[in-house]
């Protein structure tokens, strides 16, 4: 009896030679731009700590709020997506389905910062959410790269559902940090947990995220 196998962000076609802790060299174009990323782009996926400190950039964002002058008051409410994980209703998701939602998150979450940067009259503000802008890109670009490798066909896109409207660039810089810990530190997880199930992890990646 031919035994199932549970799906992956990882193409069939790639499964021998490109386990979910080894994912292609296009990703380090896609973060290199982050001075916090040294190793490669594997170690996105496979260690907590690369994740960590790409995150601890929103701690200097925070800063740069409070040095500038009426940065954290944003000239129109920005709305949010839910970033809350409810625990039951993540595990019954698959994985394409997880990729979708935190792509779908963070892609709210650009939209939502890029209109408030364009009606911002404050040069240091829109420094600022310029710079927060191209961290959510990084990020779009690496869990979209999931979705691509998936080999999946991929449904229209389903609507934003936003949660709450906020006036605040540090309540901003909050639920995008709560985003980035809740919803796609769980992706990372469950993408480490399926590999030894699905028969697509290496040697390799086995010593990295074991």
């Amino acid at each position: 009896m031919e035994k199932k196998t549970k799906p992956s962000c990882v193409p069939m076609a790639e499964a021998q030679s490109s386990p979910p802790c080894a994912l292609p060299g296009l990703l380090l174009l896609l973060i290199g731009g982050i001075s916090s990323v040294q190793a490669g782009p594997a170690d996105f996926w496979c260690n907590h700590q690369v994740r960590r400190n790409m995150g601890k950039e929103i701690v200097g964002m925070r800063a740069d709020v409070l040095a500038c002058v009426g940065a954290d008051t944003l000239r129109s409410p920005v709305p949010l997506p839910c970033v809350m994980v409810h625990a039951t209703e993540w595990a019954d998701k698959t994985l394409q389905q997880k990729c979708a939602e935190v792509v779908e998150a963070l892609r709210e979450f650009r939209g939502g910062v890029q209109g408030t940067k364009n009606q911002s009259t404050s040069e240091c503000q829109a420094s600022l959410l310029e710079k927060l802008e191209r961290h959510i890109s990084n990020y779009v670009a690496i869990v979209s790269r999931l979705q691509v490798q998936s080999g999946a066909v991929t449904p229209p896109p389903s609507p934003p559902r936003s949660c709450s409207s906020v006036n605040s660039t540090s309540e901003v810089l909050k639920r995008y940090g709560n985003l980035l810990r809740g919803k796609l530190e769980r992706l990372a997880i469950d993408l480490r947990d399926e590999a030894p199930e699905s028969g697509q992890r290496s040697t390799a990646a086995k010593g990295r995220c074991g």
